[in-house]
């Protein structure tokens, strides 16, 4: 291996770092898309700039290492309110009943730094929910799920995303500036870090999709799993749904990322209206649409 080039990792030597991952750890990549785990190996030999069996080696005993090999695997983008037209249909369709509840429970899985958890709670902060909240933010990376626990966020990156709150709120019901309420800024510091009151009812936890259940006692109202399901196979994007469908209650509702699906028999454990899912709870029916 000429470390000073760029090296594509051979199949084989992939299929050996995931199994010995597999073997030595709690994390299971097995039926991750082959294309998208292949790029990310791929990425972290350039990195990283060691070989197949010193890669192998530290997974086998050096927790830390493993750890931020996990965190480089998985893809841990997220932003606040991505895609304000999918927000616009939440706003629209979903919305409304959730806000009739005396309780919500919420799970975003997959939540990375956590800056989804904290969109969905404006939303309801801002369309008067006054019943009680309970949110659970889970991923698989302790790493980025403390940084989800803080809330404190470089200003220089989340900046961008500021406009989708406007797109959000003042395309829906003239409201500007909604964020200001909800977080401290300091440009000179370069913080911007989430206000305590919507820490107030967030819980954040490790979870993992590939090996654990229904690990909380009870379903949700809404699980909102943006972007994740995209890097996984069709195997375990069926055995994620099927976890999903278990997790909901009867009046339940799913969100998903905009170029995500569920294809097959699997279709059947959710009625799509737009890009909103609501839990089928008879899945033996042949009724697809919800109105």
């Amino acid at each position: 291996m000429n470390l000073n080039e760029d090296f594509v990792v051979p199949a084989e030597d992939v299929k050996r770092i995931i199994l010995t991952l597999k073997d030595h750890t709690s994390y299971d990549f097995s039926d991750y898309s082959e294309k998208s785990i292949r790029r990310r190996i791929d990425k972290i030999f350039n990195d990283y700039r060691q070989s197949v069996s010193e890669i192998i080696a530290n997974i086998t005993k050096n927790p830390a290492y493993v750890e931020k090999l996990v965190r480089d695997i998985s893809v841990n983008t997220t932003e606040f309110f991505r895609d304000p037209k999918v927000w616009h249909e939440m706003i629209d369709r979903m919305l409304p009943s959730l806000l009739s509840r005396p309780s919500i429970r919420i799970w975003h899985p997959g939540c990375s730094s956590g800056q989804e958890v904290y969109s969905f709670l404006i939303l309801l902060q801002e369309y008067g929910y006054n019943g009680m909240v309970q949110s659970f933010g889970t991923d698989i990376n302790s790493e980025i799920l403390e940084e989800a626990r803080k809330g404190r966020y470089k200003y220089r990156f989340v900046q961008e995303y500021l406009p989708n709150f406007d797109k959000v709120f003042e395309e829906k019901n003239g409201r500007k500036s909604v964020w200001e309420k909800y977080f401290d800024i300091s440009v000179s510091r370069d913080i911007m870090a989430v206000k305590p009151l919507l820490q107030e009812n967030v819980r954040f936890m490790s979870h993992n999709l590939v090996t654990d259940g229904n690990t909380f006692g009870f379903t949700f109202d809404l699980i909102m799993c943006r972007n994740v399901l995209i890097y996984f196979n069709q195997n375990l994007q069926d055995h994620v749904f099927k976890l999903f469908w278990e997790c909901t209650s009867e009046d339940g509702f799913m969100i998903i990322g905009l170029h995500e699906s569920i294809l097959g028999p699997t279709s059947r454990l959710f009625v799509k209206n737009g890009q909103i899912y609501k839990r089928n709870n008879n899945p033996q029916s042949a009724e697809n649409d919800w109105r």
